[in-house]
């Protein structure tokens, strides 16, 4: 299995994958992302969660008591860092969660699955759902933002080579003037289009647009979170490899925020998430009757 690299809090600094990289061409079932896509692992059962979407966000119901892992994968050709969070609390740091804090980084088309809370280089402190007071994030004194998981995604910044010569610059267009017995410098249509740019009417025209952002940025302010019921504590410890690397970020806010909000599937049924009854898959069993005697018989005609 792969493990991501991270960068430290100088924003320079990351962590290097120790394994092989996998290579996925198509963006799996049940995950959510673009540039990284993210999907929950149950570990005791080896079940992908299913993802729901209500309202706008998406859901997925914890087992009380399972083991689970982040599943992140990079979509693209480029590095990216992954800052991610578990109930608002960074799951390298431990610090309160921020976009500019450390994080796990990915090459290319890599998918690597994150287990728990980074101890050390070598070891972490297995994640499974369990009841909000027993949550890491409560036992720390941050219960606010438990029942969520959060994937800032910073594409890395590219810096083109120089070019093998000083470029030339290239020799101004030049027209005659009629009457002047001389070359003009810039076309009178030219003229034209740099004084309409500058004129107020054109400032005019640009503004709309920074308004419908500030309008947007305020809806999403203003939608509540709910408060679930159902948290990610501190497990036993495990080991979990990974070295440092450099990467720079190519903003300082994220190319992507990804959300994905669970509670218990009781709390999702009760939220209107999930209906009050839902059929549950089919668990075939390897070996379901007494050990046969003799060989295989033929199949009924």
């Amino acid at each position: 299995m792969p493990f991501p690299h991270r960068t430290a809090l100088t924003r320079r600094l990351a962590l290097v994958a120790l394994g092989a990289l996998a290579l996925l061409p198509a963006l799996p079932a049940q995950a959510v992302g673009r540039i990284a896509d993210l999907q929950v692992i149950d570990r005791d059962s080896g079940e992908t969660l299913p993802i729901y979407r209500h309202q706008g966000e998406y859901w997925i119901a914890g087992r009380p008591g399972a083991r689970y892992a982040l599943q992140l994968g990079n979509t693209g050709g480029g590095r990216v860092l992954a800052v991610t969070s578990v109930d608002g609390v960074n799951v390298v740091s431990g610090e309160t969660a921020a976009w500019e804090q450390t994080g796990y980084v990915l090459a290319p088309w890599q998918r690597a699955q994150i287990t728990g809370w980074r101890k050390s280089d070598a070891e972490v402190a297995q994640f499974h759902f369990t009841a909000l007071p027993r949550s890491y994030a409560a036992r720390t004194g941050r219960p606010d933002n438990v029942g969520v998981i959060g994937v800032a995604v910073f594409r890395e910044r590219y810096e083109p080579p120089p070019p093998p010569y000083p470029p030339v610059a290239p020799m101004p267009r030049r027209r005659w003037e009629p009457g002047s017995g001389e070359f003009g410098s810039a076309a009178p249509a030219d003229r034209e289009a740099r004084a309409e740019a500058a004129s107020p009417a054109a400032e005019a025209r640009a503004e709309p647009r920074a308004d419908a952002g500030a309008q947007a940025t305020g809806r999403a302010k203003a939608m509540p979170a709910p408060a679930p019921s159902l948290g990610t504590g501190h497990g036993a410890r495990e080991s979990s490899w990974v070295t440092h690397t450099a990467f720079e970020r190519r903003s300082s806010s994220p190319d992507e925020v990804i959300v994905l909000r669970y509670d218990s599937r009781e709390n999702l049924v009760a939220r209107g998430v999930l209906p009050a009854w839902e059929p549950q898959p089919r668990r075939p069993l390897p070996f379901p009757d007494a050990p046969a005697t003799g060989y295989v018989p033929d199949p009924p005609h």
